[in-house]
């Protein structure tokens, strides 16, 4: 049975991050993988948490929050982070909506003042 686990590099080439995002997402404990000697490897629980961590930050959650949730997890099981998930979600989802108000409100000023000075030049 070939090793499914991946090394340092492999793990930061498969997801696209950089060593030091690699590093720090150990450090605050996001991802704990095997260690033999100095050398770090990556299994499929860590693929999985890899890949939830990345979706989290594409939609603007903080690691604090992922990290959280991941440990609901480890301790109650998928039901209850599934239900966490519903939560963060929601509260995300106000979040961005109150980030595109202020863009449209901005945007909507930078146009006017464009428009004015575009007027002007006339």
């Amino acid at each position: 049975m070939p090793d499914k686990r991946l090394s340092f590099k492999e793990m930061c080439a498969r997801f696209d991050v950089t060593p030091r995002t690699l590093r720090y997402y150990e450090y605050i404990e996001l991802l704990t993988p095997e260690k033999e000697g100095r050398s770090r490897f990556y299994g499929p629980r860590e693929l999985a948490r890899m890949t939830l961590i990345l979706r989290g930050r594409r939609f603007g959650f903080a690691l604090e929050d992922i990290r959280q949730w991941l440990l609901i997890y480890e301790k109650e099981g998928t039901h209850a982070q599934m239900h966490e998930w519903v939560a963060l979600a929601d509260r995300q989802m106000e979040e961005l909506r109150q980030q595109r108000a202020q863009l449209d409100e901005t945007m909507a000023e930078l146009q006017r003042l464009r428009d004015d000075t575009a007027r002007t030049l006339a």
